[in-house]
Parts: C-alpha cells; structure tokens; sequence
C-alpha cells in the first residue's frame, strides 16, 4: 500500500504569498494548482529557468536541472527550479528567476 501524501506549507518570502503544496507535486505545480502566482511559470519542464528560487529554508528532492540554468554553486546555495523539487519539509523559498522585475513597478 502507497503511503497518503503529505502536505508542506511553502511560503514565498517578499510577496506574502503562502500555499500548501504535496509531497508528490513539485513546489511550481502546487502553487499553480491552487490559483496561486508568486513564482514566475515558464516551460515547466525545467527547460527555461523561469521559476528559478532559493530555498530559504526547508528539506527537498529534485529532480535533475540544465546546467545553462542551475549550476553548481547554485546547487550549493540552495537555488534550484520550483518545477523540479519536492517537498520534504515547509519550505521558506525567494523567486530569483529572469522574469522577477518584469513584475515589479518601475
């Protein structure tokens, strides 16, 4: 028998954005899912680098990611692609990706 899915909080530091996202969705499609926008949503196949972000603080899987996006001192310091990690634990995460200052007012 599969084990229930388990639910984590992901806060999203300077937007005030706050969702539930389960142990089976990557932290983009959660937040998607759940009508939710404060991570900028691309390809979401980890091939653009739109949802790029740090994790603050938290546990997660992932899956792999193109090196022309993430590479490794990005891995080192917690910047991953929400569309391919999972979360472990609540996560406290900051958007870093290409498309954060179109959405901020000049």
């Amino acid at each position: 028998m599969m084990d229930a899915q388990i639910k984590f909080s992901v806060e999203i530091v300077d937007s005030d954005e706050t969702f539930v996202c389960s142990s089976t969705q990557n932290v983009l499609e959660g937040m998607v899912r759940l009508g939710r926008r404060g991570i900028p949503s691309g390809c979401r196949g980890g091939g653009c680098g739109v949802c790029k972000v740090e994790v603050l603080h938290g546990h997660y899987r992932s899956k792999r990611m193109s090196r022309s996006h993430i590479n490794e001192d990005d891995l080192e310091h917690d910047r991953v692609l929400a569309c391919r990690i999972y979360p472990e634990s609540d996560l406290i995460i900051r958007v870093i990706g290409k498309m954060k200052g179109r959405f901020e007012p000049d």
